[in-house]
């Protein structure tokens, strides 16, 4: 009988780490870069319908050579690999890597200041308005101190656009920093949960904690959906936080099914002989598997269980 358990656990387990693998794909692809890239590829298709009109009202050699500079840049963004990943051009989209796509709003962010250069007075004293009150509106004092310098910058002329210019620059760096902080935060947590499933598995089928595992897991994923359901719920996580708690909750309950094991050992007797009987020793026990399940939830629980086991092996400072 308990071979049969063990065996179902483990297919159980398996089933899990390879569904939570597809989540993870979806969600890297379709939750946090698909949107992206879907307002990359209009804002692409805004550009290049700008560079058309302008191509109509200059036809100098300059404004023809920036002209086709940006189309270039902008026919580039859109080549096959660039950004998005695809088997075959009229395929549908395989991955959006994260890192190209930052670089990609980059070269568009570029692209647009180039054209601005030969917009309209009219254009540019709209976009010049619609500046100062985005600036205006903002609470950094540099962005009111730059909505003041752009107030006082006359409706139009060289230096006006100049300054535009200038500004969107510091704008658009400001960010693309930000974009690709974010990026960045949302590749580490892809790819902790990847390589957590991989550990989850191995600890799983070595240990012999299938059931833990999967309860912690079950923990993880109950804490944000808990989260939401609250009247006023806390700070919105990020994508790659969500993917990564079922991940980190199973790693938690077995971490923490060990230190209350530890804990309770008689050489250091903090928690008493209930918690001996249902912790490591026990993973199937109903009491076991409740710590599993609470671990999993709470990752202030684990580390507070963890901050209480290194205390006691750090001696007091006299």
């Amino acid at each position: 009988m308990r071979e049969q358990l063990m065996e179902s656990g483990n297919q159980a387990l398996v089933l899990a780490c390879a569904v939570y693998l597809g989540v993870v794909f979806i969600t890297s692809r379709g939750l946090i870069a698909a949107p992206r890239y879907r307002d990359l590829s209009g804002r692409i298709r805004d550009c290049r319908a700008r560079a058309e009109t302008l191509a109509v009202d200059n036809d100098g050699p300059a404004a023809t050579a920036t002209l086709a500079a940006v189309t270039q840049r902008l026919d580039d963004l859109e080549r096959l690999g660039t950004v998005a990943w695809r088997l075959l051009p009229q395929a549908g989209v395989v991955a959006i890597p994260l890192s190209k796509l930052a670089s990609a709003w980059r070269v568009l962010h570029a692209a647009e200041r180039r054209l601005l250069r030969l917009e309209s007075d009219e254009e540019a004293a709209l976009l010049l308005r619609s500046l100062r009150l985005e600036l205006a509106a903002s609470g950094r004092p540099a962005d009111k101190e730059l909505s003041g310098v752009l107030t006082a910058a006359p409706a139009s002329g060289p230096e006006t656009r100049s300054l535009l210019v200038a500004s969107l620059e510091l704008l658009h760096a400001r960010e693309e920093a930000a974009t690709e902080a974010e990026f960045e935060q949302q590749r580490i947590a892809l790819w902790l949960a990847t390589t957590g499933v991989g550990a989850v598995l191995a600890l799983g089928l070595a240990l012999d904690h299938q059931l833990t595992m999967l309860l912690g897991a079950f923990g993880g994923f109950l804490s944000p959906v808990i989260g939401v359901l609250r009247p006023q719920p806390e700070r919105p996580r990020s994508w790659g936080a969500l993917v990564l708690a079922p991940v980190g909750g199973a790693l938690a309950a077995v971490g923490g099914l060990l230190l209350v094991r530890m804990l309770a050992d008689p050489d250091l007797n903090l928690l008493g002989q209930v918690f001996l009987d249902n912790s490591w020793d026990a993973p199937t026990q109903p009491l076991a598997l409740a710590f599993a399940l609470l671990f999993g939830f709470s990752g202030t629980l684990f580390s507070r269980l963890a901050s209480t086991a290194t205390r006691q092996f750090v001696p007091p400072v006299v």
